[in-house]
């Protein structure tokens, strides 16, 4: 990272820079002549009483004693991706959001509103794409009073990491004691290779609705109320996916079994929980995957690869040609294998609660 202007280390940033993607370099705390240093790439989200705030990639705050600061520029909006296809930030929000609608949604300004009962963050959330048509304090209290109202945590959803994301606004959820609860990075891929991934997929059944036998697999819920089949069940083009369990078949009178021969229609399925399960929504040229879940007995036998190749397969079909899919950041398992699948990462997603 190059800071010097003529061999001198040099500060070319200012209050007025707030907004734009910064690199700094600052002393580490106590440190003297020989003192080492720390270097922050990220936007610029203030610079107040003579503190700096950047807000990085990942949506980290990192808050910086100004008078540390030995060096700062402007660098470009966003890094260059090294993979993957071209996508906009406002793009990726529309075709995530999309494929995870609510039971009800309400605008306030260019904001969204949205809620289902309390079946996951992402359908629980206001996703604020834009201007609410007020100031930032009104619209925090709309948004807690209209979630109050329905007896729901008030959250709202955030990106960071890419041009055009919210790091500002993150910033301000910060500042008004707002706490970011949890965080996921939204990954991206050409389609193909994930169809092409070597892979048994004749043991995977694909289905337009999720049974009982899927359900039993999922974990994000106890019992599976209106409200989740709902949300599950929206998007422009939805595709379930279902590996049986050892002790699930199906009748074995009626010759080739549904599973074997892909069956769409899912009423020969037997009644045990499944090995895995996967849900697709197809949208254009973007399939987004989802609710990737294999039992933990039968891990590593390359069933979550079954279930997004016979899933990419079907969306190849449907004239898809990109992929994207949500992991959350701790979930090291899983960005192992969306890695290896040629997923990279395009920008990060936080829901922030008031503390």
């Amino acid at each position: 990272m190059e800071f010097t202007m003529g061999g001198r280390l040099e500060v070319r940033i200012t209050p007025a820079d707030v907004g734009k993607r910064v690199s700094v370099r600052r002393r580490s705390e106590g440190g003297g002549a020989g003192a080492e240093f720390t270097d922050t790439v990220g936007v610029l989200t203030s610079w107040d009483d003579g503190v700096v705030a950047i807000t990085r990639r990942s949506g980290e705050s990192v808050r910086i004693v100004e008078s540390s600061l030995v060096a700062g520029k402007v660098v470009p909006a966003a890094p260059a991706r090294r993979r993957g296809p071209a996508a906009s930030f406002e793009e990726l929000a529309a075709v995530t959001a999309r494929a995870w609608q609510p039971v009800e949604s309400e605008a306030l300004g260019e904001w969204r509103l949205r809620a289902a009962g309390g079946f996951t963050r992402r359908a629980n959330s206001v996703l604020p794409l834009g201007d609410p048509g007020m100031p930032l304090g009104e619209a925090f209290g709309q948004v807690e009073r209209w979630y109050e109202e329905r007896g729901l945590p008030p959250y709202v959803q955030t990106a960071t990491g890419a041009e055009g994301t919210q790091e500002t606004l993150c910033a301000e959820l910060e500042r008004r004691g707002w706490r970011r609860e949890v965080s996921a990075q939204v990954r991206i891929a050409a389609l193909a290779p994930v169809g092409d991934l070597d892979a048994d997929v004749s043991a995977v059944r694909l289905t337009r609705e999720p049974d009982a036998a899927w359900l039993s697999r999922y974990q994000r819920f106890t019992t599976p109320g209106p409200h989740v089949l709902r949300v599950l069940g929206s998007g422009p083009s939805v595709w379930f996916a279902t590996v049986a369990g050892e002790s699930e078949s199906a009748d074995e009178s009626e010759g080739e079994s549904a599973a074997a021969a892909g069956a769409e229609d899912g009423s020969r399925a037997g009644s045990a929980v499944p090995a895995a399960i996967g849900r697709c929504v197809v949208d254009g040229r973007w399939a987004g995957f989802m609710a990737v879940e294999v039992a933990p007995e039968h891990r590593r036998r390359g069933l979550a690869t079954a279930v997004m190749a016979a899933l990419a397969r079907r969306a190849l079909d449907e004239g898809a040609s990109a992929a994207w899919l949500q992991v959350e950041e701790d979930n090291e398992g899983a960005r192992e294998l969306y890695d290896g699948m040629g997923f990279a990462t395009h920008h990060s997603y936080h829901h922030f609660r008031p503390a």
